[in-house]
């Protein structure tokens, strides 16, 4: 068997998303936050300040909240955020072939990025190509996912080489994805389209810039080429926002940005989706389309804050319809990106020209 072969046949693709309550009770919502906030590239305070917001404030003012809005979501077969991701595994795993596996992991929750690296060892993977299922850099999703993939593979077998795939936000190919979901709603008749992004607090973004000298310290930072937007999650959903709107042949006038999902006692993101979405009617917007970039899959994020709460407030504020695009999930458009990154991966490890491949960003211990 030549080397080639050999290396094919233990390669392997390793899809990370975010992840899931095991159930929508209290006690499950609880255990779940508690693992996610508690994460310190999602709170990035000292472990015993962590602990006390946690336990002293967070977690008894979210947990019985965030049941019921998981309750509102929840479906006879469990998440909708695992069951799409296992679709997309499903669908992938057929395209590229049986002799390239294809694995599932959450990044909190079930089924652990521990356990299915150690179910990969045992199955003699050597090498794997990681996807974490966010387009955008942040140190709160993108890059908490590949440090806890690597530290994991180090754990249990350090010889197994893991790449990844870059943030894909301004890729063409995913932006021809976001556009064949998107197209048809476009199509209808809507007043505006608001791009809705997950937030982030202000500070992540200085944190990101290893420079310290352009994230909110240049005026229109976002918009001047720097290096720091290699690591700049503000920069990058504008630039989603671009592309999709250039394709799209959207009118400036008729699409706006805004971010959701905060957490109080510090500045993050503006303008905030809730209260565009309580301004938006007064503008003269009764038909408005909302569009989440930031979500492949979609979730408690998409499903329950924006498709019920968020429509809640503008149809209360004077709104007429109200209509979230899906995100792209297990659609073929998503399928065929995906299956056109592992191929290119597949083609550069087998020819063995790694020192061609894109670099990667630079992740602070």
């Amino acid at each position: 068997m030549n080397s080639s072969a050999s290396s094919a046949r233990n390669a392997a693709v390793l899809l990370v998303n975010l992840g899931s309550p095991a159930s929508p009770s209290v006690s499950d919502v609880r255990r779940y936050l508690r693992e996610f906030l508690g994460d310190e590239r999602v709170i990035d305070l000292p472990a015993p300040i962590r602990w006390l917001l946690l336990e002293g404030a967070i977690l008894p003012a979210r947990s019985k909240k965030s049941a019921h809005a998981y309750a509102s979501i929840w479906t006879p077969s469990g998440s909708p955020l695992i069951q799409s991701s296992e679709n997309v595994r499903r669908k992938l795993a057929a395209a590229v072939g049986v002799d390239l596996p294809v694995y599932l992991a959450m990044r909190y929750g079930s089924p652990s990025i521990q356990s299915v690296i150690d179910r990969m060892a045992t199955e003699g993977i050597e090498e794997v190509l990681l996807i974490p299922q966010y387009p955008h850099y942040a140190m709160s999703s993108w890059e908490t996912v590949v440090v806890r993939v690597r530290e994991e593979a180090a754990r249990r077998e350090p010889s197994m080489r893991i790449d990844c795939l870059q943030p894909f936000y301004a890729d063409p190919d995913y932006i021809e994805a976001l556009y064949a979901v998107s197209a048809p709603y476009f199509a209808q008749p809507h007043d505006h389209i608001l791009f809705s992004y997950h937030g982030v607090p202000l500070r992540h973004l200085r944190k990101a810039d290893s420079s310290r000298a352009h994230c909110q310290c240049v005026a229109n930072c976002c918009a001047v080429a720097s290096p720091a937007h290699a690591t700049c999650y503000r920069a990058q959903v504008m630039a989603t926002t671009r592309a999709l709107a250039t394709r799209a042949g959207l009118d400036p006038a008729h699409y706006s940005v805004s971010f959701q999902s905060r957490l109080a006692g510090e500045p993050w993101c503006e303008p905030f989706t809730d209260h565009e979405l309580q301004r938006l009617p007064a503008t003269g917007v009764r038909r408005l389309l909302v569009l989440c970039p930031a979500f492949v899959t979609d979730c408690l994020e998409t499903l329950e804050e924006i498709s019920v709460a968020g429509r809640d407030t503008f149809l209360a504020a004077g709104g007429k319809n109200f209509q979230q695009i899906p995100c792209l999930n297990d659609q073929t458009p998503y399928i065929e990106f995906l299956t056109g990154r592992v191929m290119r991966w597949r083609q550069q490890t087998t020819a063995e020209t790694r020192a061609v491949r894109e670099p990667e960003i630079a992740i602070s211990a």
